[in-house]
């Protein structure tokens, strides 16, 4: 053994926890080299997939005349659903309500009833379109407005939250209001369509190369349509062009056709989807119809409630019972309820069947919350921030008892006030809002607006055993380590944060950790990458790993030098051994000489979670995450359309792995929210078609969208209050929901026009046409 050498690093990893490491791939997305699925070199003979739609919303195939599609030039075969070899069924929750392609009878505008499979895309495009199919059309719903939640058919068993006795707290509160919200749906638009390529192999095998947050969901999706055990189908996930839940259980549909396909013809198969065919064919975000019944004292805290979720869960089940019952988990935000009585209703209609998106449901029961916040603000005359702060939860270390949520679990990490007054302060609230009043005063058309909300959200899938995440890390011989985990990334930072935390237990460069692509052959049975759950289970699973190899290097350097084990230590790409250093590099040389394994599988399972949906009881999160946006805008009260001036957001990501990583998740979550809640508008017209299915007609927002002051800060004082990797917060779904924020603000400017005496009861999203109904609605009203 020789000494400590000058050469080695001395002073601190680069790229360690902690550190705002640049994207791994970033410099490959903006120079265009970055390997999506489309951009994998086709195996010589591949062939591509078209999907033919149903063009009713629902009726029963009475023929269908597939010739021309036969005949057309380039097309090899033509799949229907009787040419599905084992379960013709893609329906995540088990009801066996989502067939691969349509059988007998159809259930939305666009569901897809055939698979063209030709020598290139264009051909199965265009054979597509020349199918001749007759319905025998059916009586369609297509909207749940005017549904009777009660009555109408449900896709799946709704969930009921009761705690305390809202009803008759309800009947005896001062104060009493009712009221109904309309909240919209969001599609994904991520960059990258959905996307598959299977290439087949021996027997039953085959590689699936899929843009897919679920890996091993759609693995077993394969194998189910394939009639063959899961271990004959791998699948492969490097990068996707954004997710945001949309391939959560999408993406299993494009992907069991290409297989299908694939072993059919033995030769590899592509299926993609252009934007107008991913639009129409695959689910959204959920739009709700949201009731209430709040009773409130005359101060405006919160006594008593009664909510019902009514959401659009579309023609099968897929993942709308978890969804709505999320929506009910976070129908208090960051809100106290004495009692509380609140139920989902997951409505069947006759549209695409609706799905995970960012926030599962969560900021939709936010949006309740924050609207009942917005009527008690304006019936006892009072800013809604110091409703808001009237109604919060106990802060940590209180030792009150307003700290039990719906679900009754235990609040015991909140934080809000502080995050509220220190946004509040720095973003000069009171100032500004006298500074608008007098504006508003003085501005005959254009009012401005402000308001600051707040964000309490819950980490972990509602699932239990969706919480467990395994992976696996091998050390070679040259110190360079291989990392793998269950996880997907998809834009979010994840590859990178895992890597931070291999880095970290090891105490070597980032460099030297080499992220590889996700796939079911490493590491099996993994939960789809959602909940926010990401950095948390894989990141923990990681370390175990990383900590088992570094046990047994340490045990080796001790029983070798013959000397206690904690005189191994790990330094800056080097371990001290007693009173001498070697490098990492060489320390692992002289462990594998000496037949020590330098491989190992790390598992990690939250904690204390536990849920009883039947009594609406458990501690259903394992942390909540916390957060506030302040807006401010100026709407044009002749026309209805506005500008964010101003936003500033401080935002808790416990001990961050990578900041700024972090702040850029905190940045586009605000703007997504934002986009939903104002200009992203889903329209179906009266035959089921939707409408809203291109760029075209389909607003995300813009760079020029954003606001023209944008001031994003995390929490410099707070880590996790549970034993979290590193003692970080989950970032990927928290921020969404504060471009709550901008729907309230422009709530705000509008009730201007009234002198702030009227609920603007303003919904979503709120489009410069509903911005105007508004103060039309408000200036009428206020005049009588």
């Amino acid at each position: 053994m020789t000494k400590h050498t000058p050469n080695l690093k001395a002073a601190r990893i680069v790229g360690g926890v902690h550190a705002s490491n640049t994207h791994d791939s970033a410099h490959k997305h903006v120079s265009g080299t970055a390997v999506y699925i489309d951009d994998i070199t086709e195996p010589a003979g591949t062939l591509h997939a078209g999907l033919g739609l149903a063009t009713v919303a629902h009726g029963k195939i009475k023929s269908i005349d597939l010739s021309a599609v036969k005949a057309a030039p380039g097309v090899v075969a033509v799949l229907t659903a009787k040419d599905v070899p084992g379960d013709n069924d893609i329906s995540p929750s088990g009801m066996h309500d989502d067939p691969i392609l349509a059988d007998g009878e159809v259930l939305f505008h666009g569901q897809p009833v055939f698979c063209v499979v030709a020598e290139t895309r264009d051909q199965a495009r265009r054979a597509a379109r020349l199918a001749k199919i007759e319905y025998r059309e059916l009586d369609a719903v297509i909207d749940i407005w005017n549904l009777d939640a009660e009555t109408h058919k449900q896709v799946t068993t709704p969930l009921v939250l009761d705690r305390g006795d809202a009803k008759a707290n309800l009947g005896k509160a001062p104060r009493r209001i009712k009221g109904r919200m309309r909240l919209g749906g969001q599609d994904h638009f991520y960059l990258e369509g959905q996307v598959s390529l299977a290439v087949p192999g021996e027997d039953d095998d085959v590689t699936v190369h899929c843009s897919t947050q679920g890996p091993s969901e759609t693995q077993h999706m394969i194998a189910h349509a394939l009639g063959v055990p899961s271990h004959a189908v791998t699948v492969e996930v490097r990068r996707m062009g954004g997710g945001f839940g949309g391939k959560e259980t999408q993406a299993n549909q494009c992907a069991v056709l290409a297989a299908i396909a694939a072993k059919k013809l033995k030769r590899a198969v592509k299926l993609r989807l252009d934007r107008d065919e991913d639009m129409t064919a695959t689910g959204k975000r959920h739009d709700f119809a949201i009731d209430y019944d709040v009773g409130f004292d005359d101060e405006g805290r919160i006594l008593a409630i009664d909510y019902t979720f009514a959401l659009r869960a579309g023609f099968s089940a897929d993942l709308s019972g978890p969804v709505g019952d999320r929506a009910l988990f976070h129908c208090d935000n960051a809100y106290f309820f004495p009692h509380v009585h609140a139920k989902s209703a997951p409505l069947f209609t006759n549209t695409v069947s609706n799905t995970a998106f960012r926030g599962f449901g969560g900021p939709q029961g936010m949006v309740g919350a924050e609207r009942v916040i917005d009527e008690i603000a304006f019936a006892v005359g009072k800013d809604p921030l110091e409703i808001r702060k009237l109604n919060f939860y106990d802060e940590m270390g209180a030792k009150g008892s307003r700290n039990v949520t719906p679900y009754h679990q235990k609040v015991e990490d909140c934080i809000i006030q502080r995050i509220v007054a220190e946004l509040e302060e720095s973003s000069d609230y009171a100032r500004r809002r006298r500074e608008i009043a007098a504006f508003n005063a003085n501005s005959r058309f254009v009012k401005r607006g402000l308001a600051l909300t707040p964000v309490k959200f819950g980490i972990s899938f509602t699932k239990t055993e969706s919480n467990q995440a395994g992976a696996l890390v091998h050390v070679y011989t040259d110190g360079s380590v291989h990392m793998n985990h269950g996880g997907t990334e998809m834009g979010q930072g994840l590859h990178m944060k895992v890597a931070q935390v291999v880095a970290e237990e090891f105490q070597i460069d980032i460099d030297r950790v080499k992220i590889t692509a996700t796939t079911t052959g490493k590491v099996p049975n993994t939960s789809p990458t959602a909940a926010s759950s990401g950095a948390d289970l894989n990141g923990m699973a990681a370390q175990d790993a990383a900590r088992q190899i570094k046990d047994r290097l340490i045990d080796f350097a001790a029983e070798t030098h013959q000397i206690p084990r904690d005189q191994v230590v790990f330094l800056p790409n080097r371990v001290r051994i007693g009173n001498q250093e070697i490098s990492f590099n060489e320390l692992v040389r002289q462990a594998y000489m000496a037949r020590v394994q330098l491989s190992a599988a790390g598992f990690y399972k939250t904690p204390k979670i536990h849920w009883d949906r039947a009594k609406g009881k458990g501690h259903a999160f394992y942390y909540f995450a916390y957060g506030a946006a302040c807006s401010e805008v100026s709407v044009d009260t002749l026309t209805g359309e506005y500008v964010v001036e101003r936003t500033d957001i401080l935002h808790d990501t416990g001990r961050s792995l990578n900041k700024a990583i972090d702040i850029g998740q905190v940045e586009g979550g605000f703007i997504q929210g934002m986009g939903w809640l104002t200009t992203e508008e889903l329209w179906w017209d009266g035959k089921g078609r939707l409408r809203t299915h291109a760029p075209s007609t389909y607003k995300i927002p813009l760079a020029s969208d954003r606001p023209k002051v944008f001031n994003v800060a995390l929490t410099d004082w707070s880590q996790a209050y549970e034993p979290t990797v590193h003692r970080s917060k989950a970032v990927g779904e928290p921020p969404l929901p504060l471009g709550l924020s901008v729907l309230h603000a422009l709530s705000d400017a509008v009730a201007s026009v009234a002198d702030h005496r009227i609920c603007p009861r303003l919904d979503a999203p709120a489009t410069p046409e509903r911005v105007l109904m508004a103060v039309e609605r408000l200036k009428a009203e206020a005049a009588k």
